[in-house]
């Protein structure tokens, strides 16, 4: 087997707010890496990664799409994200398995909500990262606004390492700071070729202050650098740019370019940039696990000598190979036919086919190696935060959380014919996407699904028709709201029943208290010991989750609360594990309605963008929809509308925005917290 020389691989992901120009900027990176011979379009609808109908359609980007290709010898796996809020679980689940990312901005949005999102998500999972500030052709566009917009709205340390050369009218090309040139791209040739050339007079000043700016940046990071600086030797590009590497990858500091990727300007600096600053597999620490078997914390070293583990990130349903699998191996080597330990089933598949992806084509291979990304299959029904590895030396690795969904709708097939298929479907669907929920209402029999915004389920229900073939009758959104309660309570329930044979005897006592926002249910056992066996205590607990699942006022799960087990009763020959859940999901209800139950209401946040000329109309009817603005700020001739408002009263805001902007308004909304909901005091009326 020929060894793979780590230090060359490059795991990266491109993030970002919706229509910054992310995948306009994969387009040119595989171009001029030579991984496709024309550039696609987002408008036109011929984007390479944006392979689904639907996101060739819409302009967006429905799900991450992966790829490899090769630059200067360099291999580079990468994986473009969705930029679009209701998908978000695309970027999670990436920015798991990246060991570096490119976060791109647009040069006249600047750092938008969903900017913050993903870099907040980068926060969580210590990846490396460079800025690139795109669309530098557009007009209104503001260099370095965006990057004071990256220091007051990221709390992050900007490198400026390239300088726009612009006017009000055209975007001409980039200085390097780093090695004082000016940089411009060849129009005529795609941006192929580009030629170096001596800083503009206008530009000498403004370099050496950002110059200045970058060696005192690094100067505190770097003792040699901090002497040559005072002492005024000329300090080696190879010292400056090793020392950026390290504290990019130690995140102290976080490197910012600039360009067009639509005009073909900046991009094969930015990919130097991937090469020169973010990590290999091999600069990062070693990842850590815990033994399933044992409980204690298990590590993998990126070494092809290490046992087998890889990390699944995303299943997928294939017209072809049915579910396949993508994976990230962080160690060791996978080959087709070998068995591996799947956890947290714990048994033991057999790999079929491992494939390399490019968006939804691919190459078969005979082994995946750490570092590498690639897809699996033959593995049985797995599911997005499993760990793959050898059964000899198990490891698992933390799963994933995801949000929960805050918008449903019913379904149903319009033949019932189509009915076994649609539920065959909905579970892989699910599958797929973990903040996809589906159940069945136990009142009317019918499906509710459930996702994270009005475009996820829509996508959810344009795919059911043309993927598969099941044409669905689907009821208008609903908002998805939550029970809880604001006093303090207890309760007793008991379960018993005499039959003439084995009866049912189950005594609980429970007590019920407001928990933090976003905690969930909390249940925490203090029964004495002896009270009742402890083989009957996991039963009360699963009573209390499965009635917190279905809700007890309105008939909505129920979140933020603790729930104690105090005592109870059991008999020693009548009492079973269903009797200790009958008998706690009748406390829990009992509880719970003598704890004032309120109702929780999803709250978004939205920034809308409008030429000042609609602002008053624009937070008029804000005000009517009870929304509550937060923030105005002003870009050129544009002003910038920060506002919360609860999800239930954003139904139709799309369409009402258009119209009293005259189509020159755009917003994104995003959830923000659950509130309560004032109006929701009384039975289901409201």
């Amino acid at each position: 087997m020929a060894m793979i020389d780590l230090k060359t691989i490059r795991n990266i992901g491109l993030a970002a707010h919706i229509d910054a120009g992310k995948t306009t900027t994969t387009e040119r990176i595989l171009f001029y890496t030579g991984k496709i011979r024309r550039m696609g379009d987002v408008d036109e609808g011929s984007a390479t990664m944006d392979w689904m109908a639907q996101e060739r359609e819409r302009g967006i980007t429905i799900t991450s799409a992966a790829t490899t290709s090769y630059w200067k010898g360099y291999r580079i796996n990468i994986i473009d994200t969705p930029g679009h809020v209701d998908f978000t679980v695309e970027v999670e689940r990436s920015m798991k398995v990246l060991d570096g990312l490119i976060a791109i901005f647009c040069a006249v949005g600047g750092v938008q909500p969903q900017s913050e999102t993903v870099w907040h998500q980068a926060d969580k999972y210590k990846i490396p990262r460079i800025a690139f500030v795109n669309k530098m052709d557009r007009i209104g566009a503001d260099f370095f606004r965006v990057v004071n917009q990256m220091k007051e709205k990221l709390s992050l340390r900007p490198l400026i390492l390239h300088l726009p050369i612009a006017d009000v009218e055209k975007f001409y090309g980039v200085i390097d700071i780093i090695e004082e040139k000016a940089i411009y791209w060849q129009e005529e040739t795609l941006g192929t070729r580009f030629v170096e050339k001596a800083i503009p007079e206008d530009y000498k000043e403004l370099t050496k202050k950002y110059r200045q700016e970058m060696l005192e940046t690094l100067a505190e990071y770097d003792e040699e650098i901090f002497e040559d600086y005072l002492e005024q030797k000329p300090i080696s590009i190879e010292k400056i740019k090793a020392t950026i590497r390290r504290e990019t990858i130690n995140r102290q500091i976080f490197p910012v370019f600039c360009g067009s990727a639509l005009k073909n300007m900046g991009i094969q600096k930015l990919l130097d940039a991937v090469f020169d600053y973010l990590p290999s597999p091999i600069d990062l620490p070693p990842v850590k696990g815990f033994n399933p078997r044992t409980s204690k914390e298990a590590i993998r070293k990126p070494s092809i000598d290490e046992p087998f583990s890889a990390f699944l990130f995303k299943a997928q349903t294939d017209p072809h190979l049915g579910l396949i699998y993508y994976i990230r191996v962080y160690s060791g080597v996978i080959k087709k036919g070998d068995k591996v330990l799947v956890y947290p089933p714990s048994r033991i598949d057999r790999v079929g086919k491992l494939l390399l992806m490019h968006a939804n084509k691919r190459s078969e291979v005979n082994t995946l190696s750490v570092g590498e990304i690639g897809v699996i299959t033959g593995l049985r029904d797995c599911k997005t935060g499993y760990t793959l590895c050898s059964p000899k030396a198990p490891i698992s690795f933390e799963p994933l959380k995801f949000p929960e969904p805050v918008i449903y709708v019913s379904l149903e097939p319009r033949t019932k014919m189509d009915n076994v298929k649609l539920d065959k479907t909905l579970r892989y669907l699910q599958i797929e996407d973990p903040t996809f929920k589906v159940r069945l209402d136990e009142e009317t029999s019918q499906r509710i699904i459930s996702g994270m915004g009005e475009l996820h389920l829509e996508i959810i229900v344009d795919r059911l028709r043309r993927e598969f073939g099941i044409e669905c009758n689907v009821s208008k959104p609903q908002v998805s709201y939550r029970e809880t309660i604001l006093e303090s309570a207890q309760a007793e329930a008991r379960f018993i029943k005499q039959t003439g044979g084995k009866g049912h005897y189950a005594v609980v006592k429970i007590e019920l208290n407001p928990g933090q926002r976003s905690e969930g249910v909390v249940i925490k056992n203090k029964i004495k010991e002896g009270r009742i066996p402890r083989q009957f205590i996991p039963a009360i607990e699963q009573g209390i989750k499965e009635q917190a699942e279905v809700g007890v006022y309105w008939g909505y799960p129920i979140t933020d609360i603790k729930v104690v087990i105090l005592d109870g009763a059991y008999h020693p020959t009548d009492s079973s594990d269903i009797d200790f859940k009958v008998a706690a999901q009748q406390a829990l209800r009992d509880g719970f309605m003598r704890a004032k139950p309120i109702l929780l209401e999803p709250i978004m946040n939205l920034e809308i963008i409008v030429p000042e000329t609609y602002l008053g109309e624009v937070i008029n009817d804000l005000n009517a929809r009870k929304g509550k603005i937060l923030k105005i700020e002003t870009n050129k001739k544009e002003k910038i509308i920060n506002a919360s408002l609860a999800l239930a009263r954003s139904f139709g805001y799309a369409t009402d925005l258009r119209s009293l902007t005259k189509g020159h308004g755009v917003y994104t909304m995003q959830f923000s917290h659950y509130a309560p909901k004032e109006e929701a005091r009384s039975k289901p009326g409201f």
